[in-house]
């Protein structure tokens, strides 16, 4: 059952984007009791995504710290969080079959069949983007603080970033400017992508929607934002481990805020 009920009050639509409705603070907890519940009915899909994702994190890990790179693995793994709502895309179609009562088989979701593909492809580009930008402007931020130096490893660069004057005012502005881009990127991937899933619409509708959501929702969803970034950082500090299960309960949450923040007509 979607979590779109309730006395939210219904915005008038922009243009050819559908109408946002204003929605309760404590929703954010509502979105992840119907992730959590609709993960209790499809455990196997669930945890297949979620098994999925931990082992292509692990893996990008891995290649990094054989390459040498130890040092650039918090950056890359930030980095490739910003390209999780794409990632999900399966997740997203099982949560919309159990809520329309349809049958939900691994190849059901494993290749969605959609007719938004193109700009499915085109949001995910966008967040792609994004994704270059902040590896880019990590790139700067080292340039800036340490020189044309050799990017240690990372039981070098961790006492660099923790102990030195520079590595700190690196730390402090590094996280200011991940903190922009990643905001910036959860305002247009919201609820984006779980709409061009349920929904026959482009891509830029789809991202002009998910910004009228996050602003018509502000401090709702910048709590969700939140909750989003502290389940993430808990997967991650378990050694990726717990993705395997914050991944799916997230990426179903999200279709029932999507159901949640978007009115039912057009």
């Amino acid at each position: 059952m979607s979590v779109s009920e309730g006395n939210e009050g219904l915005a008038a639509a922009e243009g050819n984007g559908p109408a946002i409705r204003s929605i309760r603070p404590d929703q954010p907890w509502r979105w992840l009791e119907a992730g959590w519940a609709d993960m209790r009915r499809v455990p196997g899909i669930s945890l297949t995504y979620g098994l999925v994702f931990l082992c292509a994190s692990l893996s990008l890990v891995v290649a990094m710290m054989l390459a040498g790179l130890s040092a650039l693995v918090p950056v890359m793994v930030a980095g490739f969080l910003l390209v999780g709502p794409m990632l999900a895309v399966g997740l997203y179609e099982a949560s919309r079959r159990l809520e329309a009562g349809l049958p939900v088989q691994l190849s059901d979701v494993a290749f969605v069949s959609s007719r938004n593909v193109s700009q499915l492809a085109l949001v995910g580009a966008m967040l792609a983007g994004a994704m270059l930008i902040w590896l880019q402007v990590a790139g700067w931020l080292f340039a800036l603080f340490f020189g044309p130096i050799g990017i240690p490893p990372l039981s070098e660069f961790a006492p660099m970033l923790l102990l030195t004057p520079r590595g700190l005012a690196m730390l402090v502005i590094g996280t200011l400017a991940g903190g922009a881009i990643a905001f910036a990127v959860f305002t247009i991937s919201a609820i984006s992508v779980p709409l061009l899933i349920a929904r026959d619409m482009d891509a830029v509708t789809a991202v002009n929607t998910s910004i009228r959501a996050v602003r018509r929702n502000f401090w709702t969803m910048l709590l969700w934002a939140w909750i989003v970034a502290l389940l993430s950082a808990v997967g991650i500090a378990t050694w990726f481990l717990g993705l395997a299960i914050i991944f799916p309960l997230l990426g179903h949450a999200t279709w029932h805020a999507q159901r949640a923040l978007v009115g039912d007509t057009d």
